[in-house]
């Protein structure tokens, strides 16, 4: 029986790699990608020549039966994305899912995520917090919205640069504009920003300031 790694990768810094995830990477058969072209350089840059095999949203059902078969006779494989920790917005869930209904092990290293910086940084409580990752685009996002509005918990979400204002002013209707938030954005990179305040301060402020790079909103619970 062969085993399947998570890896994660840096979101950002390269000096965020570890050590135990590059000597992993060396040593398994394969390493399944997200993006062959932008883990080709990660792999270049760590001078890793482990066989690169993509693996992405657009193909990850069919492929997932086949790659149980061959980690079922022993192949040992790792799970990259882009960027950060597989399956948290990314894919990996459904190939570790069927790894565990067939007995595989699987086995997570610990690594870069960009919730949890964000999360930590925000100033809002942290004990307690719930993940929502990228909210419907269209239908239920309404129902959700009107979901988490009653939600007691600091909630974390991703959002893309020209989604963000749009986001934010629908988290202003239905959480109220004096909601407390922060808005970290470009984590671990050279122009890293958390803009904090009240839902209507940070919304002015990306109104006046088009919102770049990728973002993770940290907002406040119901009180």
């Amino acid at each position: 029986m062969g085993k399947l790694y998570l890896v994660p990768t840096p979101i950002g810094n390269l000096e965020d790699m570890t050590l135990r995830a590059i000597k992993v990477l060396k040593e398994v058969d394969v390493v399944l990608a997200e993006d062959t072209r932008t883990s080709g350089k990660l792999l270049k840059h760590f001078e890793i020549d482990t066989p690169l095999q993509s693996h992405h949203m657009h193909n990850e059902h069919k492929q997932v039966e086949h790659l149980v078969e061959k980690l079922k006779g022993g192949a040992v494989y790792a799970l990259i994305s882009d960027a950060g920790t597989p399956a948290i917005s990314d894919p990996g869930f459904l190939l570790t899912r069927a790894c565990v209904e067939n007995g595989v092990e699987v086995e997570c290293l610990p690594g870069a995520t960009a919730f949890v910086p964000a999360l930590v940084n925000s100033g809002l409580p942290n004990d307690r917090f719930v993940f929502e990752g990228f909210l419907p685009v269209k239908k239920g996002r309404q129902t959700r919205l009107q979901q988490l509005a009653e939600e007691t918990r600091t909630m974390v979400f991703y959002e893309s640069p020209h989604k963000l204002v749009k986001t934010l002013t629908h988290f202003a209707e239905y959480f109220g504009p004096d909601r407390p938030v922060s808005v970290s954005r470009e984590l671990t990179k050279l122009y890293e920003e958390t803009v904090r305040g009240t839902l209507e301060e940070v919304l002015q402020h990306f109104i006046q300031k088009p919102p770049k790079g990728e973002f993770v909103i940290v907002v406040g619970g119901k009180k």
